[in-house]
């Protein structure tokens, strides 16, 4: 009897630590220096593994770190069959450092979150996508702390916090797709809010697009933020979105993808940065091309 519960403890605790997910996967080092010079040894294994380098992004207040964006063609497709908030998932994002670390974002953690319960249906793509990964960056230890996957499905990092669903995320609505594509990428290229464009994934079949925003505004910049929640090292998780679909802008509330993007970090820290979701609002909210202010969220 009493081994027969020790078993059952062992299996509930091996069950446990098998369905925790971290959000990065250290690949492997390339050739350091500087972030740039790892960067283009990523870009390089990349393009041989098949995947299309589409942007990359050096803030300047972390000028150790970079990061660099790719796509995959297959996953591309399965994020333009789920629709909706999963084009955020367009994106592989991977961080670089220079003495030449790399990590980058683990598709099993990322992929619950946009594609929720649509998850299932997609699990074979995205093994297959991360087995890619794994073959050109190489798959070392899991970095950034962990979410069990169950809480990825819906995931919100505290009860009244907001979801990937959020109607919060809604930023403007237009005429049509042209039209929201139009203002989103003429904003961006006029540097709107102290903004700047690095990647865009269109999708014109089914009415999608996601673009990545460096913010560059003084104490919100990126690299200031993320320094003061001391996240560096997790610099995959940069930069920010804005996405359409079909007539509607919308971007993923601060509280939801910044918590998602850094789980193991504490209230006492995301309290160091306890404006950044309403500037967040008002940022996103000019690409988009409204006057919008905040609710008054933060992350009291």
């Amino acid at each position: 009897m009493i081994l027969r519960r020790i078993s059952v403890w062992a299996l509930f605790f091996f069950s446990a630590s098998a369905w925790a997910v971290a959000p990065y996967i250290q690949g492997n080092p390339v050739t350091g220096g500087s972030a740039r010079t790892a960067a283009a040894a990523v870009e390089t294994k990349l393009k041989n593994g098949g995947f299309k380098v589409i942007g990359r992004y050096f803030p300047k207040e972390t000028a150790e770190y970079g990061v660099v964006i790719a796509t995959d063609d297959a996953m591309l497709k399965e994020v333009e069959s789920v629709g909706g908030p999963a084009v955020l998932g367009a994106a592989i994002r991977i961080g670089v450092k220079a003495d030449g670390s790399v990590t980058y974002t683990n598709p099993d953690y990322w992929y619950r979150a946009y594609f929720r319960k649509a998850f299932d249906k997609k699990e074979a793509a995205v093994k297959a996508l991360q087995a890619r990964l794994q073959a050109s960056l190489g798959a070392g230890k899991d970095q950034g702390g962990d979410e069990s996957a169950g809480s990825l499905t819906n995931y919100r990092y505290m009860i009244g916090m907001e979801r990937l669903d959020s109607y919060k995320n809604k930023l403007a609505e237009y005429g049509s797709f042209a039209e929201a594509l139009k203002t989103v990428r003429g904003n961006l290229a006029k540097s709107t809010g102290k903004t700047a464009k690095i990647y865009e994934v269109v999708m014109p079949d089914r009415k999608l697009a996601v673009f990545g925003v460096a913010m560059t505004d003084g104490d919100n910049s990126d690299g200031e933020w993320i320094k003061k929640i001391e996240m560096q090292h997790n610099i995959a998780g940069l930069p920010y979105e804005i996405y359409v679909v079909d007539n509607v802008v919308s971007a993923p509330h601060g509280r939801f993808r910044i918590a998602l993007a850094f789980p193991n970090v504490g209230m006492g820290q995301f309290m160091r940065i306890s404006s950044l979701p309403n500037a967040i609002v008002e940022t996103m909210s000019a690409v988009a091309g409204v006057d919008k202010k905040s609710s008054g969220d933060s992350w009291q």
